[in-house]
């Protein structure tokens, strides 16, 4: 039934017309949407290599093993020592070095989904055959951080292979990049990582992150760091042919030096066994920020994109490759000199491994200071932008701004409801202005500009509980 504009009805006859009472809605964006950039052991879906530079939204570790494949087989090195022609059975396995992990984006997926991740976007750079680099407009991993930013629906972005780039200026270029896209879409967060250098202290790294991560803050604000990097309970991916017998002393007849599993498999199975028992007990180590996009998902998804996502545990982690104390946080925490905070994950007697920060890495402003609030501010700008996209060449008079005004209101009042904006009551917690003589002038509305201001209070989290104790004196 088509709507009726009385003024030009000319034939007799009834009609009808329906009267929109109700204002419109806000239909409130996804918050915790990550895309995952790096290289892939393939990138099909149709024909080979047709998804590399092109994202692609997936919901399932199943989904990304079907159109990007698994882990990259490890090279692994085995040292033995005994006679495996008289008694295989005696032989000893020694301790084994584990990898240096190049690709590892398969293992940070698995922790993403592990710890509470849902939709996410993939954007292979290229094949885990590849090397790993920055590239540029059109390549590498910068070209796939630029066709990122033509998709609207990512919030968060990711390298999980970042911090395999040969050295800590190269990598920190790369979240220089990615902070930048962030600050000119404003729609945005970046997770990124300490780039640790085995050559230097704990604290050296931290300096250069500090040292050469972006300064300003219209940048900073829309990203966070977390160290230290964690060993996972994620096994090696390997194969017979990929793992070798690196020395064999003591061989008797048969010397399994430079052999793989596949030929100790033919001489013994009690052999092959033992020594791929040994290997499964060496586990990936990883940086944060794969788990901790799946924790942001977790405590989106719980609580709320306004809960800050810390204490709260990260999953499928045995430990903290290193384990910070209070005083050694401190200097994390709050930095006077740079600013940038990195948020420690803490392993805690009883209680696991925890996420021991929630701070942006504009960690001294009182204004974007927090996380959650920064990401519940993308949140409320992205949905009230797409809410009021309908109003675009509506009338702009004072029934256009009642319509605007009750539409951002409701929502701002189910927010403030379920617990996102701070105050005893709704006018305390937020406002919404729009019209002649509050937002905008008549030259303003000549040049078709609708300015509508919206104020919130938002929770902040209680980072800091002092308990204040006090002797009383006896009275009676």
């Amino acid at each position: 039934m088509s709507q009726i504009n009385e003024t030009a009805i000319k034939t007799p006859g009834v009609y009808i017309n329906e009267i929109p009472t109700f204002p419109p809605s806000v239909a409130q964006v996804a918050t915790a949407i990550p895309a995952f950039i790096g290289y892939t052991q393939k990138a099909a879906e149709k024909v080979p290599d047709d998804l590399i530079l092109v994202p692609k939204r997936i919901t399932s570790i199943v989904e990304y093993e079907t159109y990007y494949g698994k882990a990259k087989d490890e090279g692994i090195e085995i040292d033995i020592a005994g006679n495996v022609d008289t008694n295989p059975g005696s032989v000893t396995v020694s301790p084994v070095s584990p990898p240096v992990l190049v690709y590892k984006m398969y293992y940070s997926m698995q922790m993403y989904f592990a710890n509470g991740g849902g939709p996410c976007y993939i954007v292979s750079a290229g094949k885990d055959t590849d090397t790993i680099t920055v590239g540029n407009a059109t390549s590498g991993l910068q070209g796939a951080l630029a066709v990122l930013e033509k998709e609207d629906e990512p919030t968060i972005i990711v390298f999980p292979d970042g911090t395999s780039l040969p050295d800590s200026d190269t990598y920190y270029s790369l979240i220089n990049l990615a902070l930048d896209q962030c600050n000119r879409l404003g729609d945005r967060f970046t997770l990124a990582d300490v780039y640790v250098n085995t050559e230097n202290t704990d604290s050296q790294n931290i300096g250069e992150f500090r040292d050469t991560v972006r300064s300003e803050k219209e940048h900073v604000m829309y990203g966070a760091a977390y160290h230290p990097w964690l060993e996972t309970i994620l096994p090696f991916s390997y194969s017979d042919t990929t793992a070798t017998i690196n020395t064999h002393s003591s061989p008797g007849a048969t010397d399994l030096s430079g052999q793989n599993l596949s030929a100790v498999k033919t001489k013994s199975d009690a052999l092959y066994n033992l020594i791929k028992n040994e290997i499964n007990k060496l586990k990936v180590v990883l940086p944060p920020s794969g788990s901790m996009a799946g924790i942001y998902a977790r405590v989106d998804a719980t609580r709320g994109v306004w809960k800050a996502p810390a204490n709260v545990n990260v999953i499928n982690v045995i430990k903290p490759v290193i384990n910070y104390n209070d005083k050694e946080q401190e200097d994390m925490n709050v930095h006077a000199l740079t600013g940038k905070s990195i948020n420690a994950i803490r392993s805690f007697t009883g209680k696991g491994v925890l996420v021991w920060g929630a701070r942006t890495l504009d960690g001294n402003s009182n204004e974007w200071r927090y996380i959650s609030v920064r990401r519940f501010f993308i949140m409320v700008e992205e949905s009230a932008k797409k809410a009021t996209m309908p109003f675009v060449f509506e009338p702009n008079d004072a029934n256009t701004w009642v319509k605007v005004r009750a539409m951002l209101e409701n929502y701002l009042t189910l927010l403030w409801r379920q617990g996102a904006l701070a105050g005893a009551k709704p006018e305390h917690a937020f406002f919404v202005k729009v019209g002649l003589g509050q937002t905008m002038t008549a030259d303003d509305i000549l040049n078709g500009k609708m300015i509508i201001e919206i104020g919130m209070a938002a929770v902040r989290p209680a980072e800091f509980i002092i308990l204040r104790f006090s002797h009383k004196m006896q009275e009676s």
